[in-house]
């Protein structure tokens, strides 16, 4: 049985015969959860995954005939599972998207109690985040080795530059329209839709203003203020479409372009954020100031992206002679 049950489509959601064979209010409030309370598709993905996959372990491993016949214990054993199988995150991530469907499924009267919220997680503590990330020497190679004699070399100089000197996930920079990048106080500003559907806007370094205003100026997308601001090439002709650059692709660039520039880690989309964060306080930034550039709620959340302490700890190592 696939696991991937729900599409963000609304025309293509689809109910699992567990929710099916339960009764038809259980159905469209299970198919509400998925179309109408998640707005963000990366969440809408991963939850449907999390519960396709505790569904069919229902189905095929535990005979349980219904929603309503899940039990705390049946929630507690797969979750079990999950942490044996699974990295720790995962399973707390999978932990709450059953939490947050049968709570629905509880205020609208579906069944009578949430069988998940007295499951506890895996326990999981880390001061760290797992991102590679780059020194500057490495991402000034890196945006340094891109052609920009073309439009994808000016595309992806832009891209790469904007999430390491506005802290932006990729989400939100593939999310930008040309009108998110704005003049004000004669200077470039970017205007970034962060998780939540937070609005977050920043004033562009001076690197990040050159690489945008010659990516505007050499494609020519800079009156188009409502087209999207990355885009992908068209086959054959080398030049920008209207269509937005997925994030898959991005992604695929950004390997691509690491090969190139001799980038021997293997960094993701992510990593441009931390490194940026990373770039600003090695160079006198406060924890406070650079949390307020990364939209982040709280300062716990950047010290995961500040990797100082590396080098501390490799110049400390090299003290060990033998």
């Amino acid at each position: 049985m696939a696991h991937d049950l729900i599409l963000p489509d609304a025309s293509s959601l689809s109910l699992p015969a567990l929710v099916a064979d339960s009764d038809e209010r259980a159905g469209v409030r299970f198919l509400e959860f998925f179309a109408a309370t998640i707005r963000n598709p990366h969440t809408r993905r991963a939850y449907s995954q999390a519960v396709g996959a505790f569904i069919a372990w229902c189905e095929d491993e535990a005979g349980i005939p219904s929603l309503t016949a899940v039990q705390p214990l049946h929630v507690a054993a797969w979750i079990d599972l999950q942490a044996r199988e699974h990295a720790a995150p995962t399973a707390k991530q999978r932990l709450a998207a059953l939490r947050h469907l049968f709570d629905w499924l509880v205020t609208g009267q579906v069944i009578p109690i949430n069988p998940a919220g007295s499951v506890r997680g895996p326990r999981h503590h880390f001061i760290k985040g797992k991102t590679p990330v780059l020194d500057a020497a490495e991402a000034r190679q890196l945006l340094d080795s891109i052609d920009v004699s073309t439009q994808a070399g000016l595309r992806d100089r832009a891209l790469i530059a904007l999430m390491v000197f506005s802290f932006a996930r990729v989400g939100a920079a593939l999310g930008m329209t040309v009108a998110d990048v704005y003049t004000q106080n004669q200077r470039l500003w970017v205007r970034l839709r962060e998780k939540g559907g937070k609005r977050h806007e920043m004033p562009c370094h001076h690197t990040l203003d050159d690489y945008l205003h010659a990516y505007l100026d050499g494609t020519g997308i800079g009156e188009d203020a409502k087209g999207p601001l990355f885009r992908t090439i068209g086959r054959g002709t080398g030049k920008l479409t209207h269509t937005p650059l997925p994030q898959a692709n991005a992604y695929a660039m950004i390997q691509r372009r690491a090969a190139v520039a001799g980038i021997g880690m293997k960094i993701s989309n992510h990593t441009f954020r931390a490194t940026g964060i990373t770039a600003y306080l090695k160079n006198g930034g406060t924890l406070e100031n650079a949390a307020a550039m990364a939209n982040h709620a709280s300062t716990r959340t950047t010290q995961l992206y500040d990797r100082r302490r590396d080098e501390i700890s490799l110049g400390e190592v090299e003290r060990i002679r033998v």
